[in-house]
Parts: structure tokens; C-alpha cells; sequence
């Protein structure tokens, strides 16, 4: 069976629960026609790109199908029928990607910056300590500061 991507699009003031059921029930489609889903992503609520019948956010949804072609054509059927689908495109794969999304993983990274900066803010010190943290990189990276130079030319 053909390999395909599938990521749906649902308005925005549809609640989660209601998001799983509607993904549960493009599967149950698939499973139907012999098909299977081995990954479903939700990706949460996301800013638009532009507005799409009149909507700036949208829940999005990924999932990876191993599914007969007519199984795909009446899921995307029922996805162009239903009126909380905002958009849907599938597309054929040579092999799925195993673990997580690349949207899934820059997710992650995001929120472990987000972790660094709240560490660094608590842990500024005094003026001094900054600047002498600057000499140190600079002396690694073979350029003199010129902070240090017009204190040792005081002296």
C-alpha cells in the first residue's frame, strides 16, 4: 500500500476534544478501508499564515497513512464536507518519517530556549561581573577589550 501525509486544518473555536474526534473519525475511515494510521500529531493552535474564511488560528493535525488510494479519496471527501475543516492536503510518501515532526521537534527546542532564558534572568549579577566576563571571552578569542586597556592605561 502507498504511503501518504495528510495535515488538516479545524477553525479555531472548535474545542480539542472535539479536534481528537474528528481525527478519530478520518481514521476510523482509513481503518474502514483497509488502510492503517500509524502516527497522529496535533500540533495544537497555530497563527495563520494568512486568513482563511475569515479565521487567524487554526488547530492544525498531522497524520501519517498506510492506506489504499480509495480510502484517502473518501477521507479527503468527508474532510471537504465537513464545515469545521478549514483546509486539507495529502500528499504520497516514498516512506513515512518515523518520530517525531520537524514542527514537533522545533516545538521542543523552543521551549528549552524559553527554559535557558528564564535561568539567565535570574542569574545576572552586578555590572562588574559582566564585564569582567567580557574580558575573559575576549581574551579567548585573541581581541582585547577596550574597557580593559582604558583601565589598565588609568593606572
Amino acid at each position: 500500500m502507498p504511503f501518504y501525509e495528510n495535515v488538516f486544518l479545524v477553525r479555531p473555536d472548535v474545542p480539542a476534544s472535539q479536534v481528537e474526534a474528528l481525527t478519530k473519525e478520518f481514521s476510523t475511515i482509513i481503518e474502514e478501508g483497509g488502510g492503517i494510521v500509524p502516527k497522529v500529531e496535533q500540533w495544537g493552535l497555530r497563527t495563520l499564515a494568512y486568513r482563511l474564511k475569515k479565521n487567524r488560528k487554526a488547530h492544525y493535525v498531522l497524520m501519517n497513512l498506510d492506506a489504499p488510494t480509495d480510502a484517502v479519496h473518501e477521507m479527503e471527501r468527508n474532510m471537504s464536507i465537513h464545515e469545521d475543516v478549514l483546509r486539507h492536503l495529502t500528499i504520497r510518501m516514498e516512506e513515512l518519517e518515523e518520530g517525531p515532526s520537524t514542527i514537533m521537534q522545533s516545538k521542543g527546542s523552543r521551549d528549552d530556549r524559553r527554559g535557558d532564558r528564564r535561568d539567565d534572568r535570574g542569574s545576572r549579577g552586578s555590572k562588574s561581573e559582566n564585564s569582567s566576563s567580557k574580558e575573559d571571552s575576549s581574551d579567548e578569542e585573541g581581541v582585547t577589550n577596550k574597557d580593559s586597556d582604558s583601565e589598565g592605561d588609568k593606572e
